[in-house]
């Protein structure tokens, strides 16, 4: 199986099923004497973990990465990159395999099952083997390195749709993310999220969801105009993670109703150079950062796995019902906020160092 490893200079390999001893991950390019140690890591790992809330899967997995590889103590003491492979790990410690026993021969609706043994002609039906979300893990952790390549780069992610249910704008407050399960920066609209997720929990259902990631601090010139934009490296990005359907720059779509006059970012002087009136562009033109924040949204489906009987066939051909049990999320989106912001930070920290590459600075 090929195409484990995305990113050109800042190169990140995942290894790993979800019910296997272990997922880890092997991060190339990494310039040296960065400070480094699992304490940097961790906080964003703590983040996606499961079992926070009655919202998410109940696996206990307390995702301790231990960094097996790439940095080293330097004379003052303080454990820094050395500019080699970053070796990083972490061991699987709650599986439970014997919940996929039933299912192992039959199709999950929505899910990879298909496709995975139609190419591969074997899969592995615990929990998802190699294409289960569990990867990301791996993801954030290596996001956490990415943060600290580029200097001045912040990188925050929100949910701003569950299901039908969107957020008010004009409440957004960043400082609210970090107080509801949800990532959510509108606190009335957590609230109501919460009423909607325990019915939709207590049902044996699922809900899709959107989230919006932003980086602040790009400089401006990342990106190139053909086949290395910015916006088309983040769009692959974010479309890599798992049951993403859909992704949008800035605007996005919305940006088809809008006329030419309210699309384009006007632009004046400002004490600092160029000064955007708008950023419907999202912080990228012509595929260069502009220097303004980049934005993205990514709309994810719900999760597959439900209790409600559905219709498929077995591997032998015959047709038959399903119904998905162990623990999962009844909203996968939740989770995916620092999923996306990792991957954010990673498409930005690669072309931050192929830019210093190629123009020098």
């Amino acid at each position: 199986m090929s195409h484990n490893t995305f990113g050109h200079l800042f190169r990140v390999t995942t290894w790993g099923e979800s019910h296997g001893a272990a997922i880890g991950c092997v991060v190339d390019g990494c310039p040296p004497l960065i400070p480094l140690s699992e304490a940097d890591i961790q906080p964003w790992l703590d983040r996606r973990r499961p079992g926070q809330s009655k919202f998410t899967t109940q696996r206990r997995e307390p995702d301790e990465v231990r960094i097996m590889s790439g940095v080293y103590q330097d004379a003052d003491g303080t454990q820094v990159t050395t500019g080699t492979p970053i070796s990083l790990v972490i061991e699987n410690v709650d599986q439970r395999s014997k919940d996929y026993s039933e299912i192992a021969r039959s199709y999950r609706p929505g899910h990879a099952d298909m496709t995975y043994e139609t190419k591969y002609g074997i899969r592995d039906p615990r929990g998802g083997g190699r294409s289960s979300a569990r990867e990301t893990a791996m993801r954030v952790a290596a996001g956490a390195i990415a943060r600290k390549v580029v200097p001045g780069l912040t990188v925050r992610g929100a949910l701003v749709q569950v299901g039908p249910h969107a957020i008010d704008r004009q409440r957004w407050d960043w400082t609210a993310v970090g107080d509801n399960p949800f990532f959510c920066p509108d606190p009335q609209a957590a609230e109501k999220w919460a009423e909607y997720l325990d019915g939709v929990r207590k049902a044996g259902s699922s809900t899709g969801a959107v989230i919006e990631v932003v980086a602040e601090g790009v400089p401006a010139g990342l990106g190139a105009p053909i086949y290395a934009k910015l916006d088309q490296d983040i769009a692959s990005a974010l479309m890599s993670i798992n049951a993403v359907k859909g992704v949008e720059i800035g605007a996005g779509f919305a940006a088809a109703a809008l006329s030419g006059e309210d699309n384009a970012d006007e632009m004046r002087m400002g004490n600092d150079g160029v000064r955007f009136l708008s950023n419907n562009a999202g912080g990228i033109l012509g595929g260069i950062s502009t220097g303004q924040p980049v934005v993205a949204r990514f709309a994810v489906k719900p999760t597959s796995s439900i209790l409600t009987p559905r219709r498929t066939v077995t591997r032998d051909g015959e047709e038959a019902d399903i119904s998905t049990k162990g623990r999962h999320d009844p909203c996968v989106g939740i989770r995916a906020v620092p999923v996306g912001e990792a991957m954010l930070a990673i498409v930005i920290a690669d072309h931050y160092l192929r830019h210093r590459a190629q123009v020098g600075g």
